[in-house]
């Protein structure tokens, strides 16, 4: 089937041009300012922008074993209507991804049922649980693109080396959610003046830090590629840019969540202010902004983490960590950070598509001729109110619940075919 998109303007090279694109089968077949071709389908985007299918490195979708709260289904359909064509999921599912039938599982469903690719990320130890080397290289035969302790951080140094040469014998980059549970203790925000304010009791940014350069020079000694989520605070940047001006493979990602917010948005004690790492100070989240600014940042991924009401509607100390991602990702960020001038309109979307698809080696991100077609349509002018009945996750845990923000997603594109049109 060919799909001709006409009175675009199209991403490339950092710019938005006045340019159609025909659509053969999966593949991009052209991109130019008149295309004559007969098609099977005509799309006008006037006054929409049509980017790279968005790509999000950091993702849950619960499935298998959590599907009251996500499952691939829903997942990826929300992840279209987010514009994301591709996500690596993570492996906190039940059973946990640590073996190849529990990869083979996941990618068989997607390829059913997706609305997005999903990529595996396979569990770092056996059942996550820090004691065990997972059956990495057989995971890896089996099409995961990473293994990652995934909210279990791995407290054991010496199981952290091992695991880190293992994974550097077969050239399988490593993504770490860095957090030394004695220092974290019990807390549920981030330790400092609001905290103190509510009574809360408060995580450290030391407790991210501290494992973070443990982890550089344990990945340095082993030679591995080391891949930092949701950095959230000044001196995890400076210490990955210490790594980086030393010519180490290590790169990070920030949230969504932690360049808009703050740690006072958790004054109010709704539950969807919390997450890990929390909101941090004011002063981490412009330290993050000008990181990725200046490319320090690799990347942008949203750790879309769905829980469901009866999970979330507690009281602040007993709820869950996490907030759902793939809807507000784009929106949140144009309307806070691009329109404000504080980003530009280019490091946002590279952030958000072909830097990702850097870190693990994944296919797309760019708008080209013979490239898949995987790309969103995106009404800039738009806008977009997140209420319970529009959002495709199963679950609603999101900070900008019944909220507006600018920019609509009007198509999404994967290998080709819509996966998200809105209505």
């Amino acid at each position: 089937m060919k799909t001709i998109i006409i009175n675009a303007r199209v991403y490339q090279d950092g710019k938005l041009v006045k340019r159609e694109l025909l659509l053969d089968g999966k593949k991009i077949s052209k991109i130019a300012e008149h295309i004559t071709d007969k098609a099977d389908k005509t799309i006008d985007a006037a006054g929409a922008a049509v980017f790279p299918g968005f790509i999000d490195l950091h993702a849950h979708l619960r499935d298998p074993g959590h599907t009251y709260k996500e499952d691939i289904v829903t997942g990826t359909k929300s992840a279209a209507k987010g514009g994301f064509t591709a996500v690596c999921a993570m492996p906190n599912t039940e059973p946990v991804a640590d073996n190849i039938a529990s990869v083979e599982y996941i990618q068989l469903r997607a390829k059913e049922h997706g609305s997005a690719k999903v990529y595996v990320i396979g569990a770092l130890t056996k059942q996550s649980k820090g004691e065990e080397i997972s059956e990495m290289a057989t995971m890896k035969s089996g099409g995961i693109v990473a293994v990652s302790d995934d909210g279990k951080c791995v407290q054991n140094a010496r199981l952290m080396l091992s695991c880190l040469r293992y994974a550097a014998n077969f050239d399988i980059p490593v993504i770490v959610h860095p957090e030394d549970y004695a220092l974290a203790g019990k807390g549920q925000i981030h330790s400092g003046k609001i905290a103190t304010k509510i009574g809360l009791s408060g995580i450290p940014g030391l407790a991210e830090e501290v494992m973070i350069a443990r982890d550089i020079m344990l990945a340095e000694s082993a030679g591995a590629k080391l891949h930092i989520a949701h950095i959230s605070t000044a001196r995890s940047l400076e210490l990955v840019r210490q790594a980086k001006e030393r010519g180490l493979p290590v790169t990070c990602e920030v949230t969504p969540h932690h360049l808009v917010l703050n740690e006072e948005a958790c004054e109010t004690f709704d539950t969807n202010t919390k997450m890990k790492p929390p909101l941090r100070s004011e002063k981490d989240r412009l330290a993050c902004i000008a990181a990725l600014k200046d490319g320090l940042i690799d990347c942008i991924a949203t750790d879309h983490a769905p829980h469901a009401d009866f999970e979330k509607e507690r009281e602040f100390d007993h709820a869950p960590f996490g907030i759902i991602g793939f809807e507000t990702a784009f929106a949140v960020l144009y309307e806070n950070l691009v329109l404000t001038k504080m980003i530009s309109l280019e490091t946002l979307v590279d952030n958000l598509s072909q830097n990702p698809a850097r870190i693990l080696n994944l296919p797309g991100g760019v708008l080209k001729p013979g490239a898949a077609a995987d790309l969103t349509i995106i009404d800039l002018k738009g806008s977009t109110t997140f209420d319970k009945d529009s959002i495709l996750s199963k679950s609603k845990n999101s900070p900008w619940l019944d909220k507006t923000v600018k920019t609509r997603v009007k198509f999404t594109f994967m290998n080709g075919k819509i996966t998200y049109q809105d209505n």
